[in-house]
This record gives structure tokens, C-alpha cells and sequence, in this order.
């Protein structure tokens, strides 16, 4: 195989697993939520925005988590993604607190803010995401 085509297929396989990543994220976001709705947990966004994004994050973090153990990461590089859930309420919890933004708009800002958290994740070990087998 030449040099090219290596790249090429790394950069391939990178990208899949960016998608992938955006995947179990939103499976974990509807799989748990719904489970977790169904046995009366769960937070309004509109009343309890902090406790409804965090409850969120978190149902993405496990499904992350999960696919990426499956696809044989370690532990670092798995948390290192869960914790691009949830960083960005950092800044934006003030903000809520002080009445500068809503829960809808924490909602929004955050989801907008995760992808390229996951992407810097990635970027970081990039060797690690691009050798993994497809």
C-alpha cells in the first residue's frame, strides 16, 4: 500500500470514527432518556435546566463510553470524550444564573459546543483514532 492510500485510509478511518462517536452520543441521549423516562427520571428544561442538561450529558457520556470501550479505547481517551459533554455548562451555567441566558439557549450552546470538544478530543490522540480498526 503507498504511503498515500495510508493516509488516506487514516483519515477515512478518523472520520468514521468522528461519526461514530456523534452516533452513540445521540443513541445513549435516547436510549437512556427514554428509559429513564419511562420510570419517572427525568428533569424539565424550562424548570430545572442544570439537572436536565446534566442528566443528558450523562446519558451521552454512557453511550459514548460504551462504543468506545467496545472499539477497545482505554479508559483516558474514553473519559477525556465524556468529559466533552460536560464541559461546556461551565461557562454557561453562570450565565444561566445570572439570568443572561435560558435553559433552552444552555441546551442549545452546549450541543453546539460539544462537537468540536469531541473533535479536539480526537485530534489529541489522533494516532489512537485513526489506527483503530474499522
Amino acid at each position: 500500500m503507498t504511503q498515500t492510500a495510508t493516509v488516506t485510509r487514516r483519515r477515512r478511518r478518523f472520520a468514521w470514527h468522528y461519526v461514530e462517536m456523534v452516533i452513540a452520543m445521540f443513541a445513549g441521549m435516547f436510549v437512556l432518556g427514554m428509559l429513564l423516562s419511562a420510570v419517572g427520571i427525568g428533569f424539565s428544561h424550562e424548570r430545572q435546566p442544570e439537572l436536565a442538561y446534566l442528566l443528558m450529558a450523562f446519558d451521552m457520556s454512557v453511550g459514548m463510553a460504551i462504543w468506545m470501550r467496545y472499539r477497545g479505547h482505554g479508559w483516558a481517551a474514553t473519559l477525556e470524550m465524556c468529559a466533552a459533554m460536560f464541559v461546556p455548562v461551565v461557562p454557561l451555567f453562570p450565565l444561566l444564573w445570572l439570568g443572561l441566558v435560558d435553559g433552552g439557549a444552555v441546551m442549545t450552546l452546549a450541543h453546539l459546543a460539544m462537537f468540536p470538544l469531541m473533535l479536539a478530543a480526537m485530534l489529541r490522540r489522533h494516532d489512537e483514532y485513526a489506527g483503530c480498526a474499522a
